[in-house]
């Protein structure tokens, strides 16, 4: 299953949702102060939070960490922020199979927490392209109160045009079977503040775990080794039966060999057995 994916691309500097726009500047905060330890972004559809756990807009993933480059955009060279999230599967497979939600558009507050520097607080993925800023900023100008003003955490938050977004997940190496049996007897030899009993109780239920996969692992090999071995009489038998049709062909073509051809047509004859002469 996938753990993370690569970094892709999820905004530009340029245009917002209403009218204002991300800068060079914003773009660099955000990447400079991001940290899931402080505070974590997570995707959520179309910007909206649900609050049930099973509602349709429930979070899609986490954003691990995020950066800034150079991007060329139609001859235009411009920042972009690219971000690396970790995804649900409901988020994979709305990606890779259903190619729903592709664009990117990312919630950054320009002040986070009294900083005086932008943040990124959230992802939203959706599927209006890009055009979406332009035609949000459009319509923003006459509009009373923006039309994604109840999606915002704060009324200061910048919602960016959204970008077409390739994501590509990397795939984790799986832990060796023996990798898990290891690190499952350390984790329960090396729990802390535990008594003595308890401690005892870890040791007797490790070499217990440990006798009863060595026991699988003895009954797995002999029942491999009884396999073999009756493979291996199997193709005894086989070899000592073609030994044996060999030979007798061997014998079988002496013996042809050995015997005189026929010398021609005998003689015709009559009822008695005698020679008969033809008048020519």
């Amino acid at each position: 299953m996938p753990a993370k994916s690569k970094f892709f691309r999820v905004a530009v500097e340029g245009a917002t949702t209403d009218g204002r726009a991300i800068t060079r500047n914003d773009i660099e905060q955000a990447a400079k102060n991001y940290d899931p330890q402080k505070y974590g972004a997570r995707v959520w559809i179309e910007h909206i939070r649900g609050i049930g756990p099973d509602s349709t807009f429930k979070a899609f993933g986490d954003v691990l960490a995020v950066k800034s480059e150079q991007v060329d955009i139609s001859g235009e060279t411009k920042l972009a922020l690219f971000a690396q999230i970790d995804p649900t599967d409901p988020l994979v497979a709305l990606v890779n199979t259903e190619r729903q939600k592709v664009y990117t558009s990312i919630e950054l507050n320009p002040n986070f927490a009294d900083t005086g520097e932008a943040y990124l607080v959230g992802l939203g993925v959706t599927d209006s392209p890009a055009s979406l800023g332009t035609e949000m900023l459009k319509f923003s100008t006459t509009a009373s109160s923006n039309p994604l003003a109840s999606r915002k955490q704060n009324p200061d938050n910048l919602f960016t045009a959204a970008e077409e977004a390739t994501i590509e997940f990397e795939q984790e190496a799986q832990e060796s079977l023996g990798t898990l049996f290891f690190n499952k007897i350390m984790g329960i030899l090396g729990k802390k503040d535990a008594s003595t009993a308890d401690r005892f109780n870890a040791i007797e239920s490790t070499v217990e775990m440990v006798a009863t996969s060595q026991k699988e692992l003895v009954d797995q090999n002999g029942a491999f080794s009884q396999q073999i071995e009756s493979t291996l009489a199997q193709v005894q038998e086989l070899s000592e039966a073609n030994k044996k049709l060999t030979e007798d062909f061997n014998a079988l073509t002496a013996k042809l060999e050995s015997e005189e051809a026929p010398s021609g047509r005998p003689p015709a004859s009559g009822g008695d057995n005698t020679v008969k002469k033809t008048d020519c």
